[in-house]
C-alpha cells in the first residue's frame, strides 16, 4: 500500500482496514505501519494532537509510505489546511450534516479559487522540489475528503450530500447517531438502518462508505450494508485488550 493509491482503492470499493491513533507519538505510527493495515487516522478531534505532534506523526507516515488521514477537530479551512500541508493524505471532517457543509469541506481541501491555499514548500508538496502543475495534479489524484454523517439531519439529506463533487467518502458515526436517536447502543436498529440508507446513496454517487467498529466481529454485518472501509478501535483498545489477556492469564494461574 502506498499513500498515492488510497483514494483509488477507496473509490474502487476495495475492503480497507484502518484504526484511529489517539496517542500523539510518532513511534506508534511506525508500529502501526508494520501491522499490514491499509492506513491510519490521527484523531485530532478527540485526542491531544497539536500541530507539532501531528506534524511529527505525519512526517514519519510519509517517510514510510503509510497513508495517514487526520480527523480534524472541525471543518474549518484552517484545520483542513494544516493537516494536508503537514502531509496527511486526506481529512475526516466531523458533523457534515448539510449539503452546504459538504461543499465547503470539499472546496477547502482542494486547490482553486476560494479553496485550499497554495504553498509549494510544505511536506506534502515536496518542500519546493515540485512544479505547480505536478502539485495540482497530485492533489486531484491523491487527496481524500471524508465527511462524517453523525446526525439524523445528515441521513435525511444524504442523497444530496453524497452528490457533492470532491467528497470521496461518507463516514457514518454510529455512536453519535445512537446518541441522537436516544439510544445507548451503537448497533441499535435505527443506526443500522441509517448506515444502510447512507450506503445506498454512496453506491449511487460513487462514494466510499466508511464506518467505525469496536472490533472485527462487526465487519460481516456492516459489509452487508455496503461498508468497504473500516476503522476498527484504536491503539488504546489494542493495548488494553493485550494487557487484559496477560493479566487474566496470571489471575487464572494464581
Amino acid at each position: 500500500m502506498t499513500t498515492e493509491l488510497l483514494r483509488d482503492r477507496m473509490l474502487r470499493g476495495d475492503v480497507l482496514s484502518s484504526t484511529f491513533l489517539k496517542t500523539p507519538a510518532l513511534q506508534l505510527v511506525e508500529v502501526l505501519a508494520l501491522s499490514g493495515m491499509d492506513c491510519v487516522a490521527l484523531d485530532a478531534e478527540h485526542a491531544p494532537f497539536d500541530r507539532v505532534s501531528m506534524d511529527a506523526c505525519l512526517g514519519v507516515a510519509r517517510a514510510l509510505g503509510f497513508p495517514a488521514l487526520v480527523r480534524v477537530p472541525d471543518g474549518s479551512a484552517s484545520a483542513i489546511l494544516t493537516a494536508l500541508d503537514s502531509g496527511a493524505v486526506g481529512v475526516i471532517v466531523p458533523h457534515v450534516d448539510t449539503v452546504e457543509k459538504a461543499k465547503v469541506v470539499a472546496q477547502a481541501a482542494r486547490f482553486g479559487h476560494g479553496g485550499r491555499g497554495f504553498a509549494g514548500s510544505t511536506r506534502w508538496a515536496g518542500y519546493a522540489t515540485r512544479p505547480m502543475a505536478d502539485i495540482l495534479a497530485k492533489c486531484r489524484a491523491e487527496t481524500v475528503v471524508i465527511g462524517q454523517i453523525e446526525e439524523p439531519e445528515a441521513v435525511d439529506a444524504i442523497d444530496d450530500i453524497a452528490a457533492v463533487e470532491g467528497l470521496d467518502g461518507l463516514f457514518v458515526g454510529p455512536a453519535d447517531l445512537a446518541v441522537c436517536f436516544g439510544k445507548t447502543d451503537s448497533a441499535a436498529p435505527e443506526v443500522r438502518d441509517a448506515i444502510g440508507k447512507v450506503g445506498k446513496a454512496a453506491r449511487k454517487h460513487g462514494k466510499c462508505l466508511v464506518t467505525f467498529a469496536p472490533n472485527t466481529s462487526w465487519v460481516p454485518d456492516l459489509k452487508a450494508l455496503g461498508v468497504t472501509m473500516f476503522f476498527i478501535g484504536s491503539e488504546h483498545g489494542f493495548m488494553l485488550d493485550g494487557a487484559k489477556q496477560v493479566a487474566e492469564h496470571f489471575q487464572g494461574a494464581a
